[in-house]
Formats: structure tokens, C-alpha cells, sequence
């Protein structure tokens, strides 16, 4: 009997340890959860010559934009994978090959032509689910139906699958399907407490239907499981943070940002260092609360290392934040000026929305709410090209509210805040609603 991972597909290691490995490997790659590298590097140590250890072990590199390294990786699978690999494994391996490689439109095409022929791949199937995903990132307008669509039509393969459940859940939240979403997400989670992905699921969830208290309660109960070093830990962190944000309570806010959010404190992937920090603290700010500026200083220092050029449009925006938010304009100048480059030659996905954005912000931190808000409102509903999560590019509506009230337009500042609270409540919303009479 041929040797298989957890989802029942055959692997091409006859080492019963290499195998068991690189299936505990994927697992706690899958839930997002500390000891993923090191179990993959003990399926590579078992068997050397077993290439899904090795892409798996790529990915994880990618992660952490350890591109070398990643792609290193990557090329060792291929070369391996041609040697000793299924069908299966070889496309497996290319697929996950050209996300790290970033060809996105390729991989995206790859994957879905895998997970057609292999629907249980659940390797594969990640590569396009989640905020940070290979749809969130192509710069597609509807990337939130995409995955919903996506996560229905593979639904019958997986049944109560734990980490099916998670990504299947979230997706539904993200397209709208909030209560729906919450409960297969919740259904998830129960069944393996020990995922991160599944618990910030969850706290997407109760952000859109304005379960503030609740996931407040949550992160404290389960954060205590989860390592520092956790991929998602300091990113949890952040969405409690937010919560403190709608009641007002500042200090909280920076009290987390100071313990796991800021540079010097946080042990996130780079993409999670330079969005988490910069947002919250735009939001602070924005929202009314002093942020010393040795807060930005450093945070800005950090993000220049990480992200030195203009690469992903969600990266770039945040890095908008920055300099609008330290007054660097020739930083912003320079960026903006390779963002329109990419834009013209055609390898911007997000498109002109992204530079629009970028405007924008530094019309808010110059106090120029007209312009801000002359900027922003043509191009409102194209800000999901950017990809990341609702919550996270509701700054950017955030930002364009407090413009439209600073600069007199209470009405139309009114109706979109009447919108929000319909669909959920929200104290922070309700406080401006107040404000504009």
C-alpha cells in the first residue's frame, strides 16, 4: 500500500517517517501554528530525496519573504519531483513553484486546472484562499465571490474537514454570508482548537456582525495557546486592538500595539510587520488620538527595509501610510512615480485605484480633506483590487469618512455611516454618526 498524506492522496516516499512528517508538517502549515518548518526539515532530513517536504518548506520561506531561500527550495522540488513524482506531485509542485516565483496569473491558472483533476489537494487549494491569497492579490474585483465560488465547488470532497471548514467559512464571510460564515467557520475551529487561522477566522466573523466584546473575550481566552512566534499571533493581537479602537480606548490600542505590533516587539511575517503597524496607527491617528511620532519613525524605518520598491499594491498602500503620515514626500514621490512606471507597462493588477489611494492619504495628513475626499470617492468600490481582508481595507473608507467630516460634508458622511450601522453595530460608528448631527 502506497504511503498518502491526510487527505488520501499517495505520497512518493516509502518512509514511513518522511511521510508522517511531512503530514503533520502540512497540518500545523495549515493551522497556521509554530513547529511547521521543523517538522518539514525532519521529512527532508528522513527523506532527501521526497520532493513535496522540500515545497512545502518553500512556501514557509515565502512566507517570510525569504525569497532565496524560497525559491531555492522550489528549484531543488522540481529537479527532485522529476525524478520520483507522480502526476499529481509534479503539478503539485509546480503550482506552489510559481506562486513563490510570484507569476501569479500562471500559478492562478495552475492551480485551478490542479484542483480540478485533484480537488482534495489541500495544499493547493490554499494557494487562492485567505486575505493574503493568490485571488486577494490579483488584482480582481470580485476575489471575495472567487473564493466563495471556488470553496462551494470543492465543498463535497472535504465534508467536516477542520481546515476545509476555516477557509471554506471565511470565505462566505468575506462575500457577505456573514452569519452563514461564522457558524461553519465556529464549526471548524471546535474541531481543532490548536489553528490559528481558524480563531482569526472567527474574529473576521464577529468584526462584520459587531461581536466587539466577544472576540475581545475570545483572543484573551485562546491567545494564551498560541506561541509569540506564531505566524498569526501579533496579527490576532491586531484585531483586538481594533476592538479597543471602537470603544474609544486608545491606551489599550497602543498598549498592544507597544507589547506585539510594533518592529522592535513583533515576530510577524514581514507583509503582516509593515500593514499591521502602519494601520493601526493611521487609525489612531485618523480616529483622533495622539501617536508620538517616534511611534511612525521607527515603524517607518522597519517597512523601508522590507519593502524598499513598490511590489504588491496592498504593500504599497500601507507604505503610503507611511511617508503621508512622517510628511516624507520625496519617499512618496519616488514611490508613486514607480507605481504609475508599473501602472503604464501594465503590471499593476490593482490598477489606477492604488495610486489614487496613495494620493489620497497624503491629502489627509496635509489636512487637505477636499482633495482627500475629491480623490477618493470616484474610486471607493475599486479599494478591494488591493486584496487583504474587509476589515483591513476598511481603513481607506475610515480614512474618507473622517475627511468628509472634516471638511463640512456631514451628509454624505452621514449616509455611509448610517449604511455601516445597518449592516453592523458599531460604538466608533455611532460616536461619528452623533457627530454629524
Amino acid at each position: 500500500m502506497p504511503l498518502e498524506d491526510r487527505y488520501g492522496l499517495p505520497l512518493s516516499t516509502t518512509s514511513q517517517e518522511a511521510a508522517a512528517a511531512y503530514r503533520d508538517g502540512v497540518d500545523l502549515m495549515l493551522a497556521g501554528w509554530t513547529g511547521t518548518a521543523e517538522t518539514l526539515d525532519r521529512a527532508i532530513a528522513t527523506d532527501p530525496d521526497f520532493a513535496l517536504p522540500h515545497i512545502a518548506r518553500g512556501r514557509v520561506h515565502a512566507f517570510y519573504q525569504q525569497g532565496d531561500l524560497a525559491r531555492g527550495k522550489a528549484a531543488l522540488a522540481r529537479e527532485l519531483v522529476m525524478k520520483r513524482g507522480s502526476e499529481r506531485e509534479r503539478s503539485h509542485v509546480e503550482t506552489l513553484a510559481l506562486a513563490i516565483e510570484g507569476r501569479l496569473p500562471e500559478a492562478i491558472a495552475s492551480t485551478l486546472k490542479h484542483i480540478d483533476a485533484w480537488p482534495r489537494d489541500a495544499v493547493v487549494l490554499s494557494l487562492p484562499l485567505g486575505a493574503f491569497g493568490l485571488f486577494a492579490f490579483s488584482g480582481m474585483a470580485d476575489h471575495d465571490r472567487a473564493r466563495h465560488e471556488l470553496c462551494e465547488r470543492v465543498a463535497q470532497h472535504y465534508g467536516e474537514d477542520w481546515w476545509f471548514l476555516t477557509m471554506s467559512g471565511w470565505a462566505m464571510t468575506e462575500n457577505g454570508d456573514v452569519a452563514r460564515g461564522r457558524a461553519v467557520t465556529e464549526r471548524g475551529f471546535n474541531l481543532r482548537r490548536a489553528n490559528a487561522h481558524a480563531v482569526h477566522a472567527v474574529l473576521h466573523a464577529m468584526f462584520e456582525d459587531g461581536s466587539i466584546d466577544a472576540a475581545d473575550r475570545l483572543v484573551d481566552e485562546w491567545i494564551p495557546t498560541y506561541d509569540r512566534a506564531g505566524i498569526l499571533h501579533s496579527h490576532i493581537r491586531w484585531h483586538q486592538a481594533l476592538g479597543a479602537l471602537e470603544h474609544g480606548d486608545a491606551a489599550r490600542a497602543l498598549a498592544i500595539y507597544a507589547d506585539v505590533l510594533q518592529p522592535s516587539a513583533t515576530q510577524a511575517p514581514p507583509l503582516n510587520v509593515v500593514t499591521d503597524s502602519a494601520s493601526l496607527l493611521w487609525r489612531l491617528s485618523a480616529y483622533g488620538h495622539a501617536v508620538p511620532k517616534a511611534l511612525w519613525r521607527e515603524a517607518d524605518t522597519a517597512a523601508q527595509k522590507l519593502f524598499p520598491k513598490p511590489s504588491l499594491s496592498f504593500a504599497d498602500v500601507h507604505m503610503a501610510l507611511f511617508a503621508a503620515a512622517t510628511q516624507d514626500r520625496d519617499a512618496l514621490a519616488a514611490r508613486l512615480a514607480a507605481i504609475e512606471q508599473r501602472l503604464a507597462d501594465g503590471k499593476l493588477p490593482a490598477g489606477p485605484v492604488v495610486p489614487a489611494i496613495c494620493r489620497a492619504l497624503a491629502a489627509f495628513a496635509d489636512e487637505d480633506y477636499g482633495t482627500c475626499v475629491q480623490i477618493l470617492a470616484p474610486g471607493l468600490g475599486e479599494v478591494v483590487r488591493i486584496g487583504g481582508s474587509h476589515a483591513q481595507r476598511e481603513l481607506i473608507e475610515d480614512t474618507y469618512i473622517v475627511a468628509l467630516m472634516r471638511c463640512g460634508e456631514l451628509p454624505r458622511a452621514r449616509a455611509l455611516l448610517d449604511a455601516r450601522l445597518h449592516r453592523r453595530p458599531s460604538p466608533r460608528d455611532a460616536r461619528w454618526q452623533a457627530a454629524t448631527g
